[in-house]
């Protein structure tokens, strides 16, 4: 269900007077030219969910008419000054995730690290939070009962606001979650305020925690059971997520471990329905609210929430080089955003492709052996047998399914033209004799000596041998696959060589001393690391040639290398980084969205994979089952491996691999500078990672920036604020 996408309306409500500015001097100002006072509003009694509907749009657009026009606040650019897109700069720019070759104002500053109180972006993030937080605390104060008797609200009404006051409390406790991760120590306000211009005050990160914990629990109760609501709006499990969150950031924010209350809270979303996406590329297509995983969205839509900020900055921002945007459901790419080599390195092999089958042949002279295995047909590509040395000498490799087939030669590919044949099984070729017989179903070598009119034709199993798959004395058989017209195994291979073997002799061995795919007789063995992989050899090509898959790779590398370089030479340069393609505006079944400017995709805020490893880390480090938190890794990990292949062993399973493993599983969703927080890493640890800190090997900068300032506008107008340390 989508349907609470598509109030995201465009209110005329809104009352100068209604909200707070974090100055003294309302230097950022609601704007609406068509202001109506909260008793105009709310004598409509539809309007209570329309007003819950503006604080969700909140999320995703940024004023009154889509993509831009009458902003929520004036002075700020509605694009980078959007909620998801400015969360999105703070939590993955300044990371190993992303960066950007864009030169507009600081924004490379994030990148480097090297940020100031004075910086436009920052700015604009925390006006972003600080508009949404006094719109919820007006619809708070709108709902109480004693404004609801006032009006003479009825009870059934009355019901469904308590639902929609409790949801407004979550966003509001949202807000003030990103205020507390990124800024801290902030300017404090709530329903309980008066209405009108003054100084807030500022808090500190204890009492912060404190009131977000608590709100939190407070409307536990209240809000709808888990999966129960409309999608798009909060429930149970938002609320739980939320605190989760909380919770394992809570040694961060206030030096004391909660992470008994992590786990508490993650099984209890964990077991309230919620189930991983089968296959991880849907979560982050346009139908993405299909998902069962999705706990809470920001909801976007190409034709009602339009925006050039959100997924219409993610998706295409992150599009540029030689990619073609249609692939990823839009007209066309900003070329800006890609990610670094660390991230990338993190998936080893991407696709699971450690040799690829070859799209291009030679052409080498050529005859025919049309036969029983394909219907006698001259004019198929498979009837073709080829002389690589253009000797005269043709060879080709046919699999015949039946017993008792046959075939004949023929030198021009038409069913009128003569055919070479036996008639008396002497392996000379006659002139329109008879059809050569196969006895047995299997695979034939066919040799044909034109000089000569001879030929050869033997019952042929290839296997492949070596010490990466046994020893260098026992062959192990390949089969026969009929769609792929090739021969296969799947091995699991301890790391090292091997070679294709026939018949158990060494009389035909195929090997690629390029290693390029292409396979010639008596050339070098291959090499190939340790794990289980799917082989395939293809033998009925004029060039032979193979590939080699692993039978479990990571699916969630999704990234376009093609005319990218890994390395980043230059930050400016979009084609220097591997681009992300992750997120589409494409359906699952392949088609477009609504829209090919402003996408219909929706962005995962919380959703259940995230679960189980914040569920895990809060084990490994708060104590607790260890075969439960490896129980909770290896269910993302199957998912994303498509088998077991890649579920990991006790000994395998620490903080370091978390921390790797958070960045497999949730690059690009706007976790990242939170988690290398956590974990000691984000400015002055030991992980380096390209241009962090403003040079190419990267380098460690202050610790004082895991905190971002308080602007310096906001700092220099209302004299009850202190800036963070170190700015």
């Amino acid at each position: 269900m989508k349907s609470f996408k598509y109030i995201f309306i465009a209110l005329s409500y809104i009352s100068l007077g209604f909200f707070y500015s974090c100055t003294g001097d309302l230097d950022t100002i609601p704007v609406d030219p068509d202001l109506n006072t909260s008793e105009v509003v709310y004598d409509d009694p539809n309007s209570y969910i329309g007003v819950l509907a503006k604080l969700y749009a909140g999320l995703a657009v940024s004023g009154q008419q889509g993509p831009a026009g009458q902003s929520d606040i004036e002075g700020i650019d509605e694009g980078f000054g959007q909620y998801l897109r400015a969360l999105w700069y703070h939590q993955e720019l300044p990371t190993d995730e992303a960066l950007i070759g864009w030169n507009d104002q600081t924004i490379a500053d994030f990148h480097d690290q090297d940020w100031t109180a004075q910086d436009g972006f920052i700015f604009a993030w925390y006006s972003r939070v600080f508009y949404q937080i006094p719109l919820a605390n007006e619809f708070i104060r709108e709902t109480t009962d004693e404004k609801l008797d006032e009006r003479g609200v009825e009870t059934s009404l009355r019901n469904d606001i308590e639902i929609y006051r409790a949801e407004a409390r979550f966003l509001r406790a949202l807000s003030y979650w990103h205020a507390l991760d990124h800024f801290r120590n902030v300017p404090f306000v709530t329903e309980e305020d008066a209405v009108g211009s003054f100084f807030p005050n500022q808090t500190n990160a204890q009492d912060l925690f404190n009131y977000i914990e608590s709100e939190l629990l407070a409307i536990e109760g209240t809000l709808i059971d888990a999966r129960q609501n409309e999608y798009g709006r909060a429930d149970k499990a938002a609320a739980w997520a939320l605190l989760a969150k909380l919770y394992l950031n809570a040694e961060v924010y206030i030096g004391q471990a909660r992470y008994t209350e992590c786990l508490d809270v993650c099984n209890k979303i964990i077991n309230a329905g919620y189930s991983l996406e089968p296959v991880y590329q849907n979560l982050f297509l346009a139908d993405n609210h299909n998902s069962n995983e999705i706990i809470f969205p920001i909801a976007f839509d190409g034709i009602n929430t339009r925006t050039w900020g959100g997924m219409t900055f993610i998706i295409r921002a992150a599009i540029g080089g030689s990619m073609n945007p249609t692939l990823s459901g839009v007209v066309s790419g900003w070329g800006g955003s890609r990610t670094t080599k660390q991230l990338v390195n993190k998936f080893g092999t991407l696709g699971g492709t450690i040799v690829a089958e070859q799209d291009s042949f030679i052409n080498y002279a050529k005859i025919y052996a049309p036969g029983s295995y394909q219907g006698f047909d001259p004019e198929l590509d498979n009837a073709e047998i080829r002389s690589r040395d253009n000797n005269n000498i043709f060879e080709g490799y046919k699999y015949f399914p039946q017993a008792g087939g046959s075939f004949h030669i023929k030198t021009i590919p038409s069913a009128s033209a003569p055919k070479l044949g036996d008639n008396d099984g002497d392996g000379i070729l006659d002139f329109q004799g008879a059809d050569i017989p196969v006895s047995e179903a299997g695979l034939y070598r066919i040799v044909v000596d034109l000089e000569n009119n001879s030929y050869e034709v033997t019952p042929i199993v290839w296997g492949i041998v070596g010490d990466a798959v046994g020893s260098w004395d026992d062959d192990i058989a390949m089969e026969w696959n009929d769609e792929l017209e090739a021969l296969q195994i799947e091995v699991s291979s301890s790391g090292g060589q091997f070679k294709f073997r026939a018949n158990g002799s060494w009389d035909l061995n195929l090997g690629d001393t390029d290693g390029d795919g292409v396979l010639l007789y008596e050339d070098e063995n291959i090499n190939i690391p340790e794990g289980g992989y799917d082989i395939t050899l293809f033998i009925n090509r004029p060039d032979y040639y193979y590939s080699i898959r692993q039978s479990s790779f990571d699916t969630r590398g999704i990234f376009y290398s093609e005319g990218q370089n890994i390395e980043i030479e230059d930050v400016a340069l979009f084609t220097d980084g591997y681009a992300v393609t992750k997120f589409k505006n494409i359906y699952s079944d392949g088609s477009a969205g609504s829209d090919t400017d402003f996408p219909d995709t929706d962005f995962p805020m919380f959703r259940l994979a995230d679960v189980h490893l914040m569920a895990a880390e809060a084990i490994v480090r708060g104590g607790g089952s260890m075969q439960e938190a490896i129980d909770h890794v290896n269910a993302v990990r199957t998912r994303a491996f498509g088998s077991t292949g890649g579920n990991i062993q006790m000994s395998q399973l620490d903080l370091p691999f978390l921390l790797e493993e958070r960045a497999r599983e949730l690059y690009w969703e706007c976790h990242r500078r939170t988690d290398l927080v956590r974990f000691g890493q984000f400015t002055n640890g030991d992980y380096r990672w390209a241009w962090k800190g403003g040079v190419k090997e990267g380098q460690a900068v202050e610790s004082f920036r895991d905190v971002y300032p308080i602007p310096a506008s906001d700092l220099g107008a209302n004299p009850n604020l202190v800036q963070n340390d170190g700015y």
